[in-house]
């Protein structure tokens, strides 16, 4: 993230009113008219934007009401340009619903891991959750990790605001530290934020000042790496806030802030079934779309059939029967023989990301049935590629069947361990599943050799491959990661006992 920028050093000051001329004690109040005015307006833009800004900076927010600000329960603006979309039809996974089909789960060039990654991620003794730090937080679930990266490899942070109790009995400065602490396991990579705004309200909003010094503390080591801050459900509310906030937002870090008006637009971005929307999201969602308008019939020209040729987002049953009982993948097969030759030396493989827009466009073609020539890319083309192959899949490649059971398996000693996974390997993956699990597995452990010169090391590269791996219909705990990391550091370290067919 890029600093912040501005009057970024001044300490920020109680809402209380400024002593001085007429001039400056009656400022605020034209500020809160002005405010007042623009929060009617759809686009919260300002008669007199500059002066606007001028007021805040000069009074330091000292003289803004910030409690008379008040966010409503709901929200309806009709003058928001709402472009909704087929996908509106699509009924939204219920986090709540047991056979809810819901599953848990970049980009600069020194995206590595720190020296305390393998600390923070890597194979710990279970403990209780509430004997984790910050659980008196951490138990409102106002913030969840995505137990699957995004569409292009980046990891997703969850904030839900309906989620935040009342003021009165929280907190907020708790909730910094644990967002820091969170953010801390993930910045030095590629990551994006989805912010549910429905459900902030006067009861439970944190002040002025604190979301002032929640700016500061952020500094470029969390906003660096930030690709993406979407905020769901925005209100005028909102959008007055971050106008408020922009003499000290910098311009660059205002470009990753992104408006989505509905759910179903996050599908553009990101896995939806792969994040627990709270209910009250998704009712003032419907809501939402019921009040502006009815949702669109289906057609059957919207339920284009898989290209003949398609790889990504298809089962390996379809493929292999689309390519003449090839077992492996083409895309897999060129992505791997080309790392084989040309990325096992390089540092942070499969750490770095590559740019969204290129990673889409080659998905196409791959499901066009084109040529590729890697050569032509830049290397952590094909690396994430790979990544988002398996990501890709209707069903892990490990299955959702298999999930309970290899979770089980961290109750057994390692020897134990060995002997059921080759068991359930062996016995209930299918075989498509099984003989591409091995052929990717056997080139990770290729790279893995390789650690002295690429810094990937057997549990890097299991934090890496391993939410892509594994995933539950269910939202995933930070516990259950840690447990599907050290499962894939098993398949890893002990490769050639467990893969003997």
């Amino acid at each position: 993230m890029e600093d912040a920028k501005g009057d970024g050093d001044t300490p920020v000051k109680t809402p209380v009113q400024r002593q001085g001329s007429a001039s400056s004690a009656t400022r605020p109040d034209s500020l809160k008219g002005r405010l007042s005015s623009a929060s009617r307006r759809s686009g919260v833009i300002f008669e007199d934007q500059e002066d606007s800004i001028e007021a805040l900076e000069r009074s330091g927010s000292a003289g803004f009401e910030w409690d008379g600000l008040e966010e409503p329960q709901f929200e309806f603006d009709d003058d928001l340009n709402f472009s909704l979309e087929f996908a509106a039809n699509q009924e939204l996974p219920n986090p709540d619903d047991p056979n809810s089909v819901l599953r848990s789960g970049a980009m600069t060039p020194d995206g590595l891991l720190d020296d305390d990654f393998e600390k923070e991620l890597g194979m710990q003794e279970e403990v209780r959750e509430e004997d984790m730090p910050f659980y008196d937080v951490a138990q409102h679930r106002i913030v969840e990790i995505a137990g699957s990266d995004d569409r292009y490899g980046r990891k997703v942070i969850v904030f839900s605001a309906c989620r935040l109790p009342p003021s009165k009995d929280f907190n907020h400065e708790r909730l910094l530290q644990y967002l820091k602490h969170t953010l801390d396991q993930y910045v030095e990579n590629d990551y994006i934020i989805v912010y549910f705004h429905y459900g902030l309200n006067s009861q439970n909003k944190p002040s002025f000042k604190w979301l002032k010094e929640a700016y500061r503390e952020f500094d470029r080591k969390y906003k660096k790496n930030l690709k993406n801050l979407y905020l769901v459900h925005p209100t005028n509310f909102i959008k007055i806030i971050l106008l408020l906030f922009r003499p000290i937002i910098s311009a660059k870090f205002g470009k990753k802030i992104m408006y989505v008006n509905y759910l179903h637009e996050l599908r553009k971005y990101i896995h939806i079934d792969q994040i627990n929307i709270p209910e009250r999201v998704r009712e003032h969602d419907a809501q939402l779309i019921e009040k502006h308008q009815p949702r669109p019939a289906r057609t059957a020209s919207q339920d284009k059939p898989a290209l003949d040729t398609q790889q990504f987002g298809v089962t390996l049953k379809f493929i292999k029967e689309q390519h003449g009982g090839e077992v492996i993948p083409p895309v897999v097969k060129q992505c791997v023989e080309f790392l084989k030759e040309h990325g096992l030396e390089v540092e942070g493989i499969f750490r770095r990301s590559a740019n969204a827009h290129l990673i889409k466009e080659m998905q196409q073609k791959f499901n066009e049935g084109q040529e590729i020539d890697f050569a032509e890319y830049d290397i952590n083309i094909p690396a994430v590629l790979l990544k988002s192959f398996l990501r890709e899949l209707p069903e892990p490649i490990m299955t959702f069947e298999l999930y309970p059971k290899l979770m089980n398996l961290h109750a057994l000693n390692k020897d134990a361990q060995i002997v059921e996974a080759q068991k359930l390997l062996l016995t209930e993956l299918p075989e498509e599943n099984y003989f591409v699990l091995k052929y990717i597995l056997e080139f990770i452990t290729w790279v893995a050799a390789k650690a002295d010169l690429n810094m990937m090391t057997a549990l890097n590269l299991a934090i890496v491959f391993g939410p892509n791996l594994i995933w539950s219909r269910n939202q995933a705990s930070i516990a259950s990661l840690t447990q599907i990391n050290s499962f894939t550091k098993l398949l890893i370290d002990h490769f050639e006992e467990l893969f003997t067919k």
